[in-house]
């Protein structure tokens, strides 16, 4: 962040706060050697990895099996001037094991346009940064100026 720019970082803990709260993301990978950003439902597991739900035969599943990519959420509020927005970076995989599969059946985001065979996506926190436009306003019952 840079001194008096009109944000406040926010902490790890208030940042899995923040997501857990809301319901759409969005995935930043690569698609052809090109920056591609797709918004998507997900969830949080207990460990603060970003959990998704796809299509086992999407092209997302495909491009980011294996690798490095960044989620981000955010809320925003343009009548009071204030929001916040949270950035997760880590290894993504599809889920394989069997017994974390049907855990996340049963605890996992449910797909908005279901298919007959779906994949769950781990995008492991390993960083997680993210900031909130200060000044003392209340967005959604979160103060966001403290």
């Amino acid at each position: 962040m840079y001194p008096n720019d009109g944000f406040r970082e926010l902490d790890r803990q208030e940042c899995l706060r923040l997501l857990a709260g809301v319901p759409v993301g969005r995935i930043v990978h690569t698609r052809q050697a090109l920056p591609a950003v797709l918004p998507v439902n997900f969830c949080l597991d207990g460990d603060g990895a970003v959990l998704l739900r796809t299509a086992a035969a999407s092209e997302l599943a495909r491009a980011i099996d294996g690798t490095i990519v960044a989620f981000e959420a955010d809320q925003v509020d343009a009548v009071a001037h204030s929001g916040w927005s949270v950035v997760v970076t880590g290894a993504a995989s599809v889920v394989t094991d069997p017994a974390e599969h049907d855990r996340l059946i049963r605890t996992g985001p449910r797909s908005w346009v279901p298919s007959p065979a779906e994949v769950f996506i781990r995008i492991e926190a390993d960083l997680v940064t993210g900031r909130a436009l200060v000044g003392g306003r209340t967005l959604y019952g979160v103060n966001l100026g403290d």
